[in-house]
C-alpha cells in the first residue's frame, strides 16, 4: 500500500510519447533524487518507440513507478489519466525528455511547506541543448528567472507562461480546488498557470536551479499546433477578459502587429469598444476591421484608462512603462503587456 498524503508523498505526473532517446537519463535524475517519498505515474501516449519498454524495464525493479496507458490521446487526456490514479498530498508534474537536478523534489517540497497552503513553490530552469540555445530561449529564461527569484511570477502573467510546466508542486487540496487537469484546453500549461491566478494562489521565492530544460527540433512544444502563438493569444485575451478587463474605465489597446490585431479581433467579437494607439504614420492614415487609430499623444484619457499593449520591442515596452507609471498606473491593474 503507498504511504498517505500525510506522511509527505510526492506524486509525480509524466506524459511520455516517443521519447526512448532521453527517457533512461529522465527516469535516472527521479531515481537519485535526495529526497525518496514520491510515486511517478507515467503514461504512454500511443508511443511507436520502445519508450514504454525502457520505462517499465526499470519500473520493475521500483514499486515507486506506475506506467499506464492514456485513456484518451494527448498530453491533456494523459495528465488526467496519471492524476486520477496518483494518492499524494502533494502534486509535480514532469517531462520525460527533461532532468531534475538531485536536491529538486526536496527544495520543492521545502519551499512549499515553509509557506504552507495557498502557495505554489518553483524554481529557476536552465535550458538545455546539442545543437545550442537560441538567443529567444535564452532571454527566455532569464526573464523567467528574475521573475521566480523574486517570486513575482504573476506579475507578467500576459506576456508568457510565468511558470514552467515541468518546476512547480502544490498542495493537493489546492490543485484539486484550482480545477487540476480537469481543463480541456491548450496550452494547458498557461491554462493551468491562470488558474493558478485565479485561485490566488502566491509564488514562492527561489534562487536554486531545479530543472534543465531540454531543447530539440522535435519538442512537441515545437511541432504540435496546440502550441502555436494563436493558440496563447487566444488564452491571454480570454483570461484578461474573464480576470482583468476593468468594464467601468475605457480600453486601451497599443499596436497594430500581427498580435495586436489578432486582440483587436477579439475584442470586436466580444464587442468591447476600445481606443487603438500607433506610431506608425502608415498606419494612422488607414481603418483596420473598420476602426481607427490614433497617436498616443491624440489620447486625452490616459490616465483613466485599462491598457493592453501588444507592442514587443524591449525599448519602446520600457518608454511605454515609464509613460503609464508617471501617471499612477500600475501593473496588472492598469496595463497589461501582451508580449
Amino acid at each position: 500500500m503507498k504511504n498517505s498524503s500525510s506522511d509527505g508523498l510526492i506524486s509525480i505526473v509524466m506524459p511520455f510519447k516517443n521519447t526512448a532517446v532521453f527517457l533512461e537519463e529522465c527516469i535516472q535524475s527521479i531515481l537519485s533524487q535526495s529526497y525518496e517519498n514520491w510515486e511517478l505515474i507515467a503514461v504512454n501516449d500511443h508511443s511507436t518507440d520502445n519508450s514504454e519498454q525502457i520505462i517499465q524495464a526499470i519500473s520493475d525493479g521500483d514499486m515507486r513507478i506506475s506506467v499506464l496507458q492514456n485513456e484518451g490521446s494527448g498530453i491533456i487526456s494523459a495528465l488526467q489519466t496519471a492524476y486520477k490514479q496518483s494518492v499524494g498530498g502533494f502534486i509535480t508534474r514532469m517531462d520525460s525528455d527533461d532532468i531534475m537536478p538531485h536536491r529538486k523534489l526536496e527544495t520543492l517540497l521545502k519551499n512549499l511547506q515553509k509557506h504552507g497552503k495557498g502557495y505554489l513553490s518553483t524554481g529557476l530552469v536552465s535550458y538545455f541543448s546539442e545543437k545550442g540555445i537560441s538567443e529567444g530561449f535564452h532571454n527566455y529564461e532569464q526573464w523567467l528567472n528574475k521573475l521566480t527569484s523574486s517570486g513575482l511570477n504573476f506579475t507578467e502573467l500576459y506576456k508568457e507562461c510565468v511558470i514552467p510546466s515541468p518546476c512547480w508542486m502544490i498542495y493537493r487540496e489546492d490543485f484539486d480546488a484550482c480545477g487540476g487537469f480537469n481543463s480541456d484546453t491548450y496550452p494547458e500549461d498557461y491554462d493551468l498557470v491562470f488558474r493558478f491566478y485565479k485561485s490566488g494562489l502566491k509564488c514562492t521565492p527561489c534562487n536554486d536551479i531545479l530543472h534543465l530544460w531540454r531543447d530539440y527540433t522535435t519538442r512537441t512544444s515545437r511541432t504540435d499546433p496546440n502550441y502555436a502563438d494563436n493558440g496563447f493569444l487566444v488564452l491571454k485575451t480570454h483570461y484578461f477578459l474573464a480576470l482583468s478587463y476593468n468594464n467601468t474605465k475605457p480600453l486601451a489597446l497599443w499596436g497594430a502587429g500581427k498580435k495586436g490585431k489578432f486582440i483587436a479581433r477579439k475584442l470586436i467579437e466580444a464587442n468591447i469598444a476600445f481606443t487603438w494607439v500607433c506610431d506608425n504614420p502608415k498606419k494612422l492614415t488607414k481603418q483596420i476591421y473598420n476602426h481607427g487609430l490614433c497617436r498616443v499623444e491624440d489620447v486625452e484619457e490616459l490616465k483613466e484608462m485599462q491598457h493592453v499593449i501588444s507592442i514587443a520591442q524591449p525599448a519602446a515596452q520600457i518608454q511605454i512603462k515609464n509613460q503609464l507609471n508617471s501617471l499612477g498606473l500600475q501593473p496588472m491593474k492598469d496595463y497589461y503587456f501582451f508580449c
